[in-house]
Order: C-alpha cells, then structure tokens, then sequence
C-alpha cells in the first residue's frame, strides 16, 4: 500500500494499491466522505493511465486542484 501526503484539497493523504497497471484499491483520508467514496467506488479496477488522464486537470471550486487531481499526481509520482 502506497501513502501520498495531498497538498491544498481537504483530504489530508491518499492511501493506494495498484497492479498490472490497475488501481486494486484507494482510500482517502479526511475530505468529503460522499464524493470521495463515489471516486473510490469509479477507479477501483481501472488502468491507472486512464485515472491519470482523466483526473489531472480536475479542480475543486477556485482551488487549483482536488482529490481526484491529487490521487492522478500520486499515481504519476509513484510510476504505477
């Protein structure tokens, strides 16, 4: 399990695990339980490229980034 320390979201840490290139597993800590269950339940099982690509440009309100950003800067930053 890989642990990844968010930076300017709500959640505080991001913890995964991924294999065969796929995300097995992801759980956020602290932020909104709702929305971020809904994006754990959505990326469980996908390609990790394919979270990448599609959450590394989503933003938060009038932050410059969000949980689902952050969880695509993780697995970018851990080469999965």
């Amino acid at each position: 399990m890989e642990t990844y320390k968010t930076n300017g979201v709500c959640s505080r840490e991001i913890k995964f695990k991924s294999e065969g290139g796929k995300l097995i597993s992801v759980d956020f800590i602290g932020g909104c339980p709702g929305n971020l269950l809904g994006i754990k339940t959505l990326v469980e099982g996908m390609e990790v490229n394919e979270i990448i690509e599609k959450f590394k440009d989503v933003k938060c309100g009038a932050k410059s980034t969000s949980c689902p950003a952050q969880l695509s800067k993780a697995l970018s930053e851990k080469n999965l």
